[in-house]
């Protein structure tokens, strides 16, 4: 593609082409406005206190000998420090890159020798974590100030090299450069680092601007690891470019708590947060009886009636007019406030499938949820539905810039100015992936309407080919069953092969400790609980109802309940909650050798 150049208008009239010349605009003309706080507000940073702290970071990296093109590593929670590092990395025109709080030693091991950094920036919880790791760093910047460890604050009170100018630094860097290098979660063999320049990331704000109006009154909560490309985009960039107040929540556990202390008038989650926020709602209206829960459901029935027609185009008038506006100010308006979101503005999915009955729970709550689609390749956002184009079942229409089409095989393909540069050491798989003529083989099997809106069936290396080879899409199945309730946190469809679909079940574990107070066992013991007859029927009884939206072919035939919780980072899930299909295969595999036995054994569910 010509590298042409590409500009953000910014709010202060001036057209900018990197995140260094957009964060000096925004400190400019927003001196005194607070860029960056913790949840409690306990520490609130200005923008000209962002500035500064930068221009100090900066000149002790320096020091430190760190130079146009090198790589910094930082291994942060979500607090203001990572944006005062990162940013700082790149008025020096280096490449800062973070690291997944949950990897291992020999994960990070790897990262590092990839990216070649000499310097990575943490905190005393990771040390432990850094110092098994063989590599070759030679300088470790806490921002703790742990022992035996340059503190962060020591940094900044470090004189600047001779010969150090920092405007001229920032000013040096070129649309071309690298922003960041966005490592992928490595779900089918280790992890590529994608190269992220800052013509890709202004093109991917520039493209976005058309749909979401953010700005300096706007707010967002940062809780997603910033080694994920959305949390790179949606947060920080936006931070730098267009003025939004970031609130960082280091807990991604906390958001129930963030939200409302955020108060964010833009809000991005995986759908799993959304999954998770609406069985929250839902646990607590279950807990309302008499008048309060006759009138929540009523609500509730509302909103849904209003969903339904404005996904079909229309507008509620006369009597559902009158009722929507009552169950509203009553009910809606406040489930809303509860959960922090009645300031909503603009509301996001994305990074995985999302249950088409999660996106009409919340168009019907009054947040509508837009549905982004995109990849670290694509730096993040590559087609979205929008207010007017909300089409729930599908990920709406390319972005400006981005031009999309099918392979032969149904490969969708995309190609723009937000594609990556490649992938860092790796030429071959850079070619494999991005084409002579700049299409970027996705690896996503999709369909594109009449209308333009292209709807993901599924991963093509996870397509399921049963016995009678025949391709089925494991996510629909999935989430299918997932939104017939929310007992379910995860579940995996299992028939590479096989006569018949079957599945693994794990569920919720805040649901899973409502439920058993309920049923008077120890909510810390998932085996008893996953167990229990009454939880069995329930998750039985969820299979049954998805399988009735599911072709016969589709529908699983038997599932277990594995009594272990899935987290983030772990055996079974990406740091964000993607499934680890093959090692998910490998560890469960005498469960799956279970669920193809010619007799029912313990644990199996028949649903046949």
């Amino acid at each position: 593609m010509p590298e042409d150049l590409i500009t953000f208008p910014h709010e202060s009239g001036k057209d900018v082409s990197t995140l260094p010349e957009g964060f000096q605009e925004t400190i400019r003309i927003r001196p005194d406005a607070i860029a960056l706080r913790n949840v409690g507000g306990s520490v609130q940073i200005t923008w000209r206190q962002y500035g500064e702290r930068v221009r100090a970071i900066a000149q002790g990296l320096a020091g430190l000998g760190v130079k146009p093109g090198d790589t910094v590593g930082i291994m942060l929670t979500n607090r203001p420090e990572f944006h005062l590092v990162d940013t700082a990395v790149l008025h020096l025109g280096a490449v800062p890159f973070s690291i997944y709080n949950t990897s291992a030693p020999e994960q990070v091991e790897y990262l590092f020798g990839n990216a070649g950094n000499d310097v990575v920036v943490t905190e005393s919880v990771f040390l432990p974590i850094i110092t098994a790791a063989k590599t070759a760093i030679e300088t470790v910047i806490t921002v703790d100030g742990a022992a035996g460890t340059l503190a962060l604050a020591a940094l900044e009170s470090a004189d600047a090299p001779a010969g150090f100018d920092f405007d001229a630094s920032w000013r040096a860097v070129t649309p071309g450069d690298l922003a960041t290098l966005i490592y992928t979660s490595g779900t089918t063999g280790p992890p590529k680092g994608v190269e992220v320049t800052h013509r890709n990331m202004i093109a991917e704000l520039a493209a976005l601007a058309e749909h979401f109006d953010v700005g300096f009154d706007d707010r967002l909560l940062s809780y997603l690891p910033a080694a994920h490309i959305a949390d790179r985009v949606s947060t920080h960039a936006s931070n730098m470019i267009r003025g939004l107040l970031i609130t960082c929540e280091p807990d991604p556990r906390a958001i129930a708590a963030a939200l409302p202390d955020a108060h964010p008038t833009f809000f991005f989650g995986v759908p799993r947060v959304w999954q998770k926020i609406k069985a929250g709602i839902e646990a607590k209206l279950a807990e309302a009886d008499g008048i309060k829960g006759t009138l929540a459901d009523w609500a509730l029935g509302v909103g849904d009636q209003v969903a339904g027609l404005k996904l079909e185009g229309k507008t509620q008038s006369g009597l559902l007019a009158v009722r929507h506006s009552l169950a509203d100010k009553l009910v809606l308006s406040k489930l809303r406030a509860a959960i922090g979101m009645d300031a909503i503005r603009f509301a996001a999915s994305g990074a995985a499938s999302i249950p088409p009955e999660v996106l009409r729970f919340y168009l019907g709550l009054g947040i509508p949820v837009l549905e982004v689609w995109g990849m670290s390749e694509s730096t993040g956002c590559s087609t979205l539905t929008t207010p007017d184009n909300l089409a729930i079942g599908t990920v709406g229409r390319p972005v400006r810039g981005v031009e999309a089409k099918l392979a032969a095989d149904g490969e969708l393909l995309i190609r723009g100015p937000v594609v990556m540069r490649g992938y860092r050491n790796q030429p071959e798989k850079t070619a494999e992936t991005i084409d002579a003529d700049g299409w970027l083989a996705t690896g996503d099997i999709a369909t594109i309407g009449t209308d333009g809106n292209v709807t993901i069936v599924d991963r093509k290396k996870e397509l399921i080919i049963n016995e009678a080879g025949k391709n089925l899409a494991p996510t629909n199945i999935e989430n299918t069953i997932k939104a017939a309730s929310p007992l379910i946190g995860q579940i995996v469809a299992i028939g590479e092969g096989k006569r018949y679909i079957a599945a693994l079940v794990v569920l919720d574990p805040d649901l899973a400790s409502v439920k058993a107070h309920k049923l008077g066992l120890d909510g810390s013991d998932l085996v008893a609980v996953s167990a229990h007859p009454d939880v069995v029927a329930e998750v039985k009884a969820a299979v049954a109802a998805g399988n009735k939206k599911l072709s016969r072919v589709e529908q699983v035939k038997r599932f277990v309940i594995v009594p272990t919780p899935w987290e983030p980072g772990g055996d079974e899930l990406t740091p964000t909650m993607k499934l680890r299909r093959n090692p998910i295969t490998a560890k469960y595999a005498s469960e799956i050798v279970a669920l193809y036995a010619d007799s029912v054994e313990d644990g199996v569910v028949d649903m046949r």
